[in-house]
């Protein structure tokens, strides 16, 4: 990546975060979380899906008289249009339009096996569907993000017609292109090669990345799209998500200011981060993880005799930034290990 090179953050928590087994978040909970990560400074709140629960529902009605974001836009989530269907009966482009949010975000198949064999239509019609799905959005006004489902493994199956699906989208009008890695199962140095090639091909619209972490390389893969020229992130507050969670913000937003030298909105208040961490876990109820990167409370605890005398004399021996830059603080912990 350039230096100083300006990243998005696109925050799915109120989506992506809320299908965790175990987490219970009401609506105001929901607005809650949302207050507060304008405040932290990310670019995209992705609210949840319109019309697809009552909680949702209600959290769009809610959030057009309650909400008054002052860095973030709110971002209402979607699909394209229905196989053969027409865009203006669609009832989920409907339910986009009338949540009434600046910004739009529509899963679309990038993958020929999945338009073949899950939408179970032809591979023009699945061109069809993205472009006059993100016109006609795009014609209302909004904002249109689009997330390319199983763009990777579409990519290694079918690359010319993973390009094409991103073309429709482009030629809809939409201001993003993220590319996701849906199963989770990528590697680095393949998934690099691929953003590089997409970057390339699209030098005047935005590339985002969408990782999940069933390799345990969510933050990694995240990170390492950024270098390859993508400038928008989506992730979940402490990684929540689906089966082995989604791509953590709270590891990805510091590593990009901290060590990547990234221009991010969140960067002032980034000494904020571990505060919203913790709030994130109390209002979805759960016991926070004291092994996150970062935010942990076990981040910067040193227990070993050598470790905790040589982080007296000097912190930053076994502390590989100041933890006070985002809101943690050293802690020594006395056992037999100490001496």
């Amino acid at each position: 990546m350039t230096k100083q090179q300006l990243v998005e953050v696109f925050d799915t928590t109120l989506r992506d975060g809320m299908q965790v087994e175990g987490v219970s978040a009401s609506v105001e909970d929901k607005l809650r979380i949302a207050e507060q990560l304008d405040y932290l400074g990310v670019h995209f709140i992705e609210g949840g899906w319109p019309g697809a629960n009552p909680k949702d529902i209600e959290f769009f009605a809610r959030a057009q008289k309650e909400l008054q974001l002052t860095t973030s836009t709110l971002v209402a989530f979607g699909s394209t249009r229905r196989p053969l269907g027409k865009v203006d009966d669609d009832p989920t482009l409907r339910n986009l339009i009338e949540s009434n949010t600046p910004a739009v975000c529509i899963v679309a198949k990038s993958s020929d096996y999945h338009v073949e064999q899950a939408l179970q239509t032809t591979l023009d019609e699945g061109l069809a569907m993205i472009a006059d799905s993100v016109k006609f959005l795009h014609g209302a006004g909004r904002q249109v993000l689009v997330d390319m489902e199983h763009f990777f493994d579409g990519y290694c199956d079918n690359p010319e017609y993973a390009i094409q699906t991103l073309e429709a989208a482009q030629r809809g009008g939409a201001i993003n292109l993220t590319l996701c890695d849906t199963n989770g199962g990528q590697l680095v140095s393949q998934m690099q090669a691929i953003v590089s090639k997409v970057v390339a091909h699209f030098p005047h619209t935005s590339v985002g990345m969408h990782c999940h972490n069933d390799s345990g390389l969510g933050v990694a893969l995240s990170l390492a799209g950024i270098e390859s020229g993508a400038t928008l992130v989506q992730g979940t507050m402490n990684g929540f998500g689906e089966r082995n969670g989604n791509a953590n913000l709270s590891a990805i937003i510091p590593n990009l200011i901290l060590k990547m030298d990234a221009d991010l909105n969140c960067a002032p208040n980034l000494n904020k981060l571990r505060d919203l961490s913790l709030f994130v876990d109390e209002m979805a109820n759960r016991a926070s993880d004291s092994t996150l990167p970062f935010v942990g409370t076990s981040s910067f605890a040193h227990k070993g005799g050598v470790h905790a005398d040589a982080a007296a004399k000097v912190k930053h021996s076994y502390e590989h930034i100041a933890p006070e830059l985002v809101g943690n603080r050293t802690r020594v912990l006395v056992s037999d290990m100490s001496g």
